[in-house]
């Protein structure tokens, strides 16, 4: 076990683009009453940055705009906006003469690279967090009286067996989201999450693939099938999707302004009937919708397949994939109808699931500590407006939330929309909470890097 000799003000767990723009908050907050700057790390258990590598397909673009991106909307004059991104790599000229808002996937992919490069000395790869515990003070352990720092037990790669501990004042969670398969259906070689599709895609032999089926109905999903189809013209492609057809999303100006930051206020301090009816009357903004102009263009090709008379893409509506197994060295997917309950079998090459994910829940890393964040009657964890766990009044370190949110912030808590003004709430909280002194580990405080080194660790 190795055990850091240093308390820091902030762990991460999870170096995505929340945890990014943390990191862009924290360092522009500059140093602090006592002269140092918030001491930050983060711990991401992947090998290296990524942010939906496995849907940077060809040509797809943001479905927000350029201006929504780490920064701008906390501090337009930042360094590390999308804008100073282009000039740095000298291709602000030729962006701003696409006339587009919308930037492909891959350069936004690129922008989160040359803002991560900025971090490196404050990000652990390949390391994952597995526990989370308090550190009382002076006080009785068993009563967890006055606990100001939090003990972090972290796996890291090549060392399955070795530890790391790390003690913070605060904690930041952002551990993204969990892909979701429908019921009854598992991952396999040939049945894949739209999450790992452009990933495997590059591995797989497509000579002699003959059918690929696409379960969902949403953005994902369409890309998905008019990349099948572009890519692989001598496969049929089966669009498998529980509406009567995909739903446009509603990217009007005022139906879009459920994004702006100051729609975080309204939702927040809303009643929960008020909170419900904006879900319903929005979740077409975003949730299992389709841009336009990608509706249109599917539409085009079944169109001209049935002018060639070759109908390559057939749309399965009003139905769900029930179950898929091997058969034969394909995958017989079952299928059933939502009109009357007939099932058919559809014998495929490949399957991806385009069906969504799923917030991971924070209490796999706290473990026992979750006993003291509260809940409301639902049993949501209640999370204050700076994006804070409420916890017993014994833990006065601060467990912070990057996403999980949907029900006490809106419909923004997981995207890009908010990410630069989420950030700086919770940055702007953590360097509220430094004016109080922690209550130590027990041994003499040495002044460190923002943090406390020196320090006889437990």
């Amino acid at each position: 076990m190795r055990v850091d000799g240093v308390i820091h003000d902030v762990a991460g767990i999870g170096f995505g683009p929340s945890n990014l723009s943390l990191a862009t908050a924290l360092d522009e907050l500059g140093p602090g009453s006592g002269g140092h700057p918030i001491d930050a790390v983060f711990f991401e258990k992947q090998p290296a940055l990524g942010w939906h590598g496995g849907m940077l397909l060809p040509n797809s673009k943001m479905q927000v705009s350029f201006l929504k991106d780490l920064v701008t909307f906390r501090n337009p004059g930042s360094p590390y906006s999308f804008v100073s991104y282009l000039h740095s790599v000298g291709r602000l000229a030729a962006f701003v003469n696409r006339k587009d808002f919308f930037p492909s996937r891959r350069e936004f992919h690129d922008y989160l690279e040359w803002v991560e490069s900025r971090f490196t000395d404050q990000v652990t790869y390949g390391a994952e967090v597995v526990s989370v515990r308090p550190v009382p003070g002076d006080r009785a352990a068993a009563a967890l009286d006055e606990v100001d720092l939090l003990r972090l037990e972290i796996r890291e790669a090549g060392s399955p067996d070795a530890t790391r501990i790390v003690h913070a004042r605060n904690v930041v969670i952002s551990t993204g989201l969990a892909a979701r398969m429908p019921d009854g259906i598992e991952r396999g070689d040939a049945v894949w999450h739209s999450s790992e599709f452009m990933t495997a895609f590059r591995e797989l032999d497509t000579a002699g693939l003959r059918a690929v089926a696409v379960v969902g109905a949403g953005q994902s999903a369409a890309e998905i099938v008019r990349f099948a189809y572009d890519h692989l013209p001598d496969a049929d492609v089966y669009a498998i999707l529980s509406p009567l057809g995909y739903s446009i999303a509603d990217s009007t100006p005022l139906a879009n302004q459920v994004f702006d930051p100051g729609a975080v206020d309204d939702y927040y301090f809303s009643a929960e009937k008020a909170k419900e009816a904006i879900w319903r009357y929005h979740r077409n903004t975003n949730y299992s919708v389709v841009d336009d102009e990608l509706i249109q263009d599917l539409f085009e090709r079944t169109y001209q397949d049935e002018l060639g008379h070759r109908t390559r893409l057939r749309f399965m509506n009003l139905s769900r994939a029930k179950s898929a197994e091997p058969a034969g060295g394909r995958t017989r997917v079952v299928v059933e109808s939502l009109r009357t309950g007939a099932l058919d079998h559809l014998d495929v090459d490949l399957l991806v699931c385009a069906t969504g994910y799923a917030p991971m829940d924070p209490a796999r890393v706290l473990g026992d500590l979750a006993g003291s964040c509260l809940r409301d009657d639902q049993g949501r964890l209640r999370v204050d407006r700076d994006y804070r766990v409420v916890t017993t009044p014994e833990i006065r370190c601060g467990i912070y939330l990057q996403g999980g949110t949907e029900h006490t912030h809106g419909l923004s808590s997981s995207l890009l929309s908010n990410i630069a003004t989420r950030s700086g709430d919770i940055a702007n909280s953590i360097a509220r909470s430094r004016t109080r002194p922690p209550a130590g580990l027990g041994g003499e405080a040495v002044p460190g890097r923002g943090g406390l080194s020196g320090v006889k660790a437990v």
